[in-house]
């Protein structure tokens, strides 16, 4: 998404066509109540969630307004009374330190490392879970919460929204922990 928006501005190419966010879709379609998540699952459970700013998605490309729609899908997916923000956030967020490739690099080490500073503000919140909607992002804290062996999960944003529906499969369940392995499964 950075990259074709980049593209297109540096070489001033012309496009008849918008670039938008998925999560902004998705805050839309909840508004719209056509995206009908509910966070009833989680009501007595309260299990407690953070969400990381993906560099590339809030700093990059769409700023602020997307991490406030990214806040709203989360609290309605969770309740917002389990939700609990790393500080700072937004477009001041720490980057996880695995984007732009490093996540591939084999600088392992170093870029354990470096997300540290992720890690800490993470192990800060106190949550059970970090929302990653990025796929980099996602690695990135997963493979901290390993390596540091830290008391948290790594879960995308999709996979809550499907829990949350009702939707999720036994099979898309990887990256949860016991407390929400059998939490709303679907009844086909």
């Amino acid at each position: 998404m950075f990259a074709v928006r980049a593209g297109l501005q540096k070489f001033n190419i012309e496009h008849n066509f918008e670039i938008e966010s998925i999560i902004r879709l998705y805050a839309r379609w909840i508004r719209e109540d056509k995206l009908k998540v509910n966070s009833d699952w989680n009501k007595d459970l309260q299990v407690k969630f953070t969400v990381q700013d993906p560099c590339q998605l809030v700093r990059k490309s769409f700023g602020d307004p997307v991490a406030e729609d990214l806040r709203y899908v989360v609290k309605k997916v969770v309740g917002e009374e389990n939700f609990v923000d790393m500080h700072p956030n937004r477009s001041n967020n720490y980057c996880c330190g695995g984007g732009g490739g490093y996540l591939q690099s084999g600088y392992t080490e170093a870029r354990h490392q470096y997300g540290k500073v992720k890690l800490n503000q993470i192990l800060a919140t106190k949550a059970d879970y970090c929302i990653a909607p990025c796929h980099n992002c996602h690695s990135q804290i997963h493979d901290l919460s390993e390596h540091f062996e830290a008391d948290y999960h790594t879960v995308h944003l999709w996979t809550l929204i499907a829990l949350s529906l009702g939707i999720l499969a036994e099979n898309e369940r990887e990256y949860l922990g016991d407390d929400l392995k059998e939490v709303n499964m679907p009844g086909y």
